[in-house]
């Protein structure tokens, strides 16, 4: 059973980590304690855990507790080398190649042992880097942690090394890769060897290609899909924008920099607010157990002097983060080890190429590191992060998202109206996402799922989404179902409140429908009202999610009437301990047009939304509190 959840802010944790840290200083860091002494020590401690699982020539690090992967035991070894070898270069890195763990001497005889005969089936020899293989991510790791330490590692190795590891690196260079973020593992390897004069023709070429690649996927306003489609998540953070800047960056390519540098400027303004008050992440989309690599994107703005965040936020929304997932359990008590979940073990985080490595590209979380310690990320005094300011509802228009957040209890809500990736549903599909809650896994009903019921009662898939656009406090979208039907789904937020609207039309009359709120355990608290053509009905059985052992989702049900069918129902997420009646706050009404259908929401202070349903399509007005002795005003978008 995984442990509870904890506080929703920073407080007494649940877990305490498996490795001594410093005391804590409330005085520079008064929301978490935790200074840059802390992100040593526990660099110190999760670098110390793996040492024991390394092969003899320390080539491979096979990890206990988890499953293989789909690449394979050896390529999970060379996960293991890659990945803890890039925390090890931000730690040396980040202190100047001071190493008295002897850190360098370890990976530096891994690299020797492990290109000696590439391909081969001795018991250190590394995998070939072929078309579409993990070795190619793993390559940009290494790459990566080489060049960091290079005064200290890579320029101090005989020739013969050099040359052995820079012929297995430049596979890379060729190797075909996933049409996703995997375009930049090339760039990252490419960046490397230019930098060392090998491979130099090739290695600039696999770096404009893969730049020139990711081109396509740039949806504007600082965010990227992750390949075509709609897949917009976390690989924004820890790759899209990761690679190009620190390309730029160790480049000292100015011009490289302004663009990249400037559209991760405008990211951050956005990606800040996807933390909670306790420190948690949202919980949306794939390898969401490299957990605190969420944090890389912050200090990698504060790195380049591209963020919007002051230094006191940056590692305030940081150091939350990592000693959220700490103090929750993820470095196991027994081994001190990351394991494959979220705060202890859960497959439903998990993908086919997760293997008992993975979790260490969390190791990204550490590039903080490289920012010397009379920075001002490391010395001024923490401030609050998005979350804990004020109330906000926040439309994100290039994912069609709607972030709702509310700083009575600290939550960030994620309403998704953009984002789909059936490979990975249901971390993709839903149609809402927090930092305190996760989907029910695989194979069980679906929770924050609008649905059209079947024969066999089996809810009908949300998949082929239409974004309809996002706007002040509304975010909407609609997708197809069988040959037919049709479904628009508009959510109006306001406070910790939400409206959700379903128009169905195409579905033969009489068919059931069913819609779904948050999976939540008694803190946070789900709730669903029903407001017009639903009725409540029992919850979905409980299930285990990565955050509770048994999760309840509450449902409501009601059957299409004629050509057009309107549902309307209110929902909240909330860990308020006495909140108002969720009935207190909002008052919907339904209004038939003849062709067209009016859903019209008024909140307890005065402000209105208004959906205009019709062919298809919808069209939102919002018209804001009045201010006192004015009239209303009205801000109408479609």
């Amino acid at each position: 059973m995984r442990p509870a959840p904890g506080p929703l802010r920073d407080e007494e944790p649940a877990a305490r980590p498996p490795f001594p840290l410093p005391p804590e200083d409330r005085a520079l860091s008064p929301r978490t304690g935790w200074t840059r002494a802390h992100w040593e020590a526990a660099a110190d401690g999760l670098l110390a855990a793996v040492t024991p699982y390394a092969t003899p020539g320390r080539a491979l690090y096979h990890l206990p507790g988890g499953r293989p992967s789909f690449s394979g035991h050896r390529s999970d070894g060379l996960e293991g080398y890659a990945r803890t070898f890039l925390l090890a270069a931000f730690r040396i890195a980040g202190a100047g190649g001071a190493d008295p763990h002897g850190l360098l001497g370890r990976y530096a005889d891994g690299l020797a042992a492990g290109t000696r005969r590439p391909g081969g089936d001795g018991p250190e020899d590394w995998p070939r880097i072929t078309d579409r293989s993990q070795p190619l991510v793993e390559a940009a790791s290494t790459a990566l942690a080489l060049r960091l330490t290079r005064p200290w590692l890579w320029d101090r190795l005989d020739a013969a090394v050099r040359d052995r590891a820079a012929a297995w690196l430049a596979d890379a260079l060729t190797a075909e890769p996933w049409p996703c973020n995997w375009e930049l593992f090339p760039v990252t390897v490419g960046g490397f060897l230019a930098a060392t004069g090998h491979a130099t023709e090739a290695a600039r070429a696999a770096r404009e290609h893969g730049l020139a690649r990711i081109e396509t996927w740039y949806a504007g306003n600082g965010w990227y899909t992750d390949g075509p489609g709609r897949a917009f998540d976390y690989y924004n953070g820890w790759a899209m924008h990761l690679y190009p800047v620190l390309e730029a960056h160790l480049s000292a390519d100015a011009r490289l920099l302004n663009r990249h540098g400037s559209r991760l400027e405008t990211h951050l303004a956005d990606y800040a607010r996807l933390f909670g008050a306790d420190g948690a992440p949202l919980h949306q989309g794939r390898s969401l157990t490299y957990r605190m690599a969420t944090t890389a994107p912050l200090w990698l703005g504060a790195l380049t002097g591209r963020t919007p965040l002051s230094p006191g936020t940056t590692r305030r929304l940081a150091s939350g983060t990592l000693r959220h997932f700490l103090d929750r359990g993820a470095a196991g008590p027994a081994t001190g080890l990351l394991s494959l979940g979220w705060y202890g073990p859960y497959e439903g985080v998990l993908q086919r190429y997760s293997g008992p490595a993975s979790p260490y590209w969390a190791a990204k979380a550490f590039l903080g590191l490289l920012l010397p310690p009379d920075h001002p990320v490391w010395t001024d005094p923490e401030e609050p992060g998005p979350a804990e300011r004020a109330d906000a509802v926040t439309a994100l228009p290039a994912p069609n998202w709607l972030l709702q957040s509310t700083s009575a209890d600290g939550l960030v809500r994620l309403h998704n109206h953009g984002s789909e990736d059936v490979r990975y549903d249901p971390h993709y599909t839903r149609l809402a996402y927090s930092t305190a809650t996760g989907p029910a896994p695989p194979g069980a009903e679906p929770d924050n799922h609008f649905g059209l019921l079947g024969e066999d009662g089996a809810v009908s898939p949300r998949h082929g989404l239409e974004p309809l656009g996002a706007g002040e406090g509304w975010a909407a979208s609609r997708h197809g179902v069988g040959t037919t039907a049709r479904v628009v789904s508009v959510v109006l937020a306001h406070g910790a409140a939400e409206v959700r609207v379903h128009a169905v039309t195409g579905a033969p009359p009489g068919t059931p429908v069913r819609l779904t709120g948050w999976a939540a355990g008694p803190v946070p608290r789900s709730e669903l009202l029903p407001l017009h053509g639903l009725v409540a009905t029992p919850p979905l059985p409980p299930v285990a999610t990565a955050y509770t052992a048994r999760a309840v989702t509450p449902a409501v049900s009601g059957r299409t009437g004629g050509a057009a069918s309107v549902f309307v129902c209110a929902a909240r997420l909330t860990a308020e301990p006495r909140p108002a009646p969720l009935g207190d706050l909002v008052r919907a009404e339904v209004r038939d047009d003849g062709a067209a259908r009016t859903v019209t929401a008024r909140w307890r202070d005065g402000t209105e939304h208004r959906v205009h349903l019709t062919a298809g399509t919808a069209r939102v007005e919002h018209r804001p509190a009045p201010a006192p002795g004015r009239a209303p005003g009205r801000t109408t978008t479609t």
